[in-house]
């Protein structure tokens, strides 16, 4: 399964030029004034890309794979069967049926069509291609169904290493791998069926490319996710890595090295160029890394031209179909850091480059990522989305009846939170939605938790947003769920030491004086603090001593309806009227003689308490 070797000389040119600015300089007709092509494109007159393109809907490798339970309701059940490998009556039901069938991904785009998704972002790698590619290693490929050997190297990367353990995971595992087989034996490209499904229902088709995929870093040698390059500790990153960060998540391909420019090149050239999709997004969050921390000025240029290069094959396609091929990127909203790794956004953005972008968190959704200072940044020719992770943040919750507990809540679920936190952005400037790992609250089969794929709906329109219940959070930090230093900083957990004060400051978009809403904030602390006068202010009222202390959550989450016992909380109602269009304010005090720990703070905008008691 060594690497593919391509002789194209347009690729060998690549490979031996892009290394440097000197020779980037030497060419001006493609490097030195960045093309004619370039240039003439941005001059155009040209409809807005949030015109046709709101509702975005970013969807991984193994979106339709998750669940054929819920896609081929009619070929896929849970059974509790016998294990073939042992003998015995499995202890939980598996999930039985098959093969995996085309019809699945269809089904999968008739719910986005049906629930306003106007965009389908489908991506097509993560280290390895996971389509069958032409051009670069793809994830099945030396594999024999049944060879439960060929997945072994990956059960470390899950964090799986005792032996009966490592045998449950191929089982199911290998399983899950086999769908994609069931598509390749029957001659199906899922890849190309996915642009198929989307001309059907009148859905833009847009790839995603994942530009530093990780999930095999526990293992580069054995896991079968690696692409050959990653075996190669001279191809991969050596100084990404400080302090307490797990060194190999960090050691990513190094796009320094023009062997990782250049197969990364290839398999883009593969999507854009034989394949019907419509825009192309690259994914540099997963991970984001690129070249050596602290890059030179050369280095940032070798990017720079590199991904203009990239920008001329979506402008010759577009030519050649007659429609637009957008071309953007989704980041961490830190850009400095990005421009010291050599991605620097604002200059791409501000020449015209790029035509979006998608700032967001890893795993957690941002609360108060400043799309307003970003826009100011990064000029007026790149539309910027803002997007919803499937987390909400780290705050703890509790199912008190069944006694289960859930360290991050899936927003796909809540409704009133994804509501917040889309007005939120596009309160800020954001001129849509792109929804991100959206579909695993379905691949978590949480007990009461499920996606609501109607909650898609209208996402994008601010007036629609408006006068309806709303839940807000912020983000939180520590080692789960954040990856740092790429993440914005949070702005909790804070401790509050006695007769003190702190401001917290999100954005929200404004409601209706006569909607019958009010504001409620809800503050929450270690429940072994001591408490006695816990002032809040929001957006410079006189702060507000009247307190309800609740072991509830503002809006429940499925069957999560409240806070676990480590914590408790503290409500405060304010008038609606107080909610500004954009950033606002809470200032927390602590008037007491002991210090407080605030774990987290929630706002609801809900029916008043007169409105919802009649």
């Amino acid at each position: 399964m060594g690497q593919k070797v391509n002789s194209h000389t347009r690729r060998r040119f690549l490979k031996s030029t892009v290394a440097s600015v000197g020779a980037a300089q030497a060419l001006p007709g493609i490097f030195g004034d960045n093309s004619g092509l370039l240039r003439d494109s941005v001059s155009e007159k040209k409809e807005p890309l949030s015109k046709k393109h709101k509702n975005l809907f970013n969807g991984d490798t193994c979106v339709f794979f998750y669940n054929p339970e819920k896609w081929q309701p009619g070929d896929y059940t849970f059974k509790r069967v016998i294990n073939p490998r042992t003998g015995k009556l499995n202890t939980k039901e598996t999930l039985q049926g098959g093969p995996f069938a085309a019809k699945a991904i269809h089904r999968f785009v008739d719910e986005l069509a049906d629930n306003d998704i106007d965009t389908f972002v489908i991506n097509a790698n993560a280290s390895r291609a996971w389509y069958p590619s032409k051009t670069i290693p793809s994830i099945l490929d030396g594999y024999k169904r049944g060879d439960r050997d060929f997945f072994r190297g990956h059960a470390i990367c899950q964090g799986i290493t005792e032996p009966e353990a490592v045998e449950d995971f191929l089982d199911t595992f290998s399983a899950f791998m086999d769908r994609y087989q069931d598509l390749l034996d029957a001659g199906v490209d899922w890849l190309a069926e996915t642009s198929k499904a989307c001309r059907r229902r009148k859905i833009s088709p847009w790839v995603s490319i994942r530009m530093n995929d990780l999930h095999g870093s526990n293992n580069f040698e054995g896991s079968f996710f690696n692409l050959p390059l990653l075996k190669q500790k001279e191809m991969r990153l050596q100084n990404s890595s400080y302090g307490p960060h797990n060194p190999s998540y960090r050691e990513g391909l190094n796009y320094e090295k023009a062997e990782v420019r250049d197969i990364m090149f290839r398999q883009i050239r593969e999507v854009v160029e034989d394949y019907d999709f419509e825009g192309l997004e690259l994914d540099w969050w997963r991970q984001p890394l690129c070249c050596e921390p602290n890059a030179s000025e050369q280095t940032i240029e070798m990017m720079r031209n590199w991904i203009r290069e990239i920008r001329k094959l979506t402008q010759a396609r577009a030519r050649k179909t007659g429609r637009p091929y957008p071309l953007g990127i989704r980041i961490p909203g830190r850009l400095d850091i990005l421009r010291s790794i050599g991605l620097d956004v604002v200059t791409l953005c501000q020449e015209g480059t790029l035509d979006f972008i998608c700032p967001s968190g890893f795993w957690c959704t941002t609360w108060d990522m400043p799309h307003d200072q970003l826009r100011k940044l990064l000029g007026d020719k790149v539309t910027i989305y803002g997007v919803i992770e499937d987390g909400a943040n780290a705050l703890a919750t509790v199912d008190p009846e069944r006694n289960t507990t859930q360290k991050l809540r899936y927003i796909s679920a809540s409704k009133e939170i994804l509501h917040a936190n889309a007005a939120g952005k596009l309160a800020l400037g954001a001129q849509g939605i792109e929804w991100f790992n959206f579909y695993c609250t379905d691949q978590a089969r949480i007990p009461g938790v499920i996606t609501e794929y109607a909650s898609l709906r209208n996402i994008y329109n601010l007036d629609y947003l408006r006068g309806r219940p709303k839940h807000y959070s912020f983000a939180i930090g520590g080692r789960s769920f954040n990856l740092i230093p790429f993440e914005l900083p949070p702005q909790l957990p804070v401790v509050l030491e006695p007769v003190s004060q702190h401001p917290f400051k999100i954005p929200m978009c404004a409601e209706p004086a006569n909607a019958n809403l009010e504001l409620v904030i809800q503050i929450v602390l270690k429940s072994d603090d001591p408490v006695t006068h816990l002032p809040v202010s929001f957006n410079g009222c006189w702060p507000n001593l009247v307190k309800e202390k609740t072991a509830k959550l503002l809006f429940p989450l499925g069957f999560y309806t409240d806070h676990v016992k480590e914590n408790t909380a503290y409500n405060f109602r304010f008038p609606i009227t107080l909610v500004k269009e954009g950033w606002n304010e809470i200032v927390v005090e602590n008037g007491g003689k002991a210090t407080l720990n605030v774990v987290c703070i929630e706002l609801a905008v809900k029916p008043t308490e007169f409105n919802t008691k009649q």
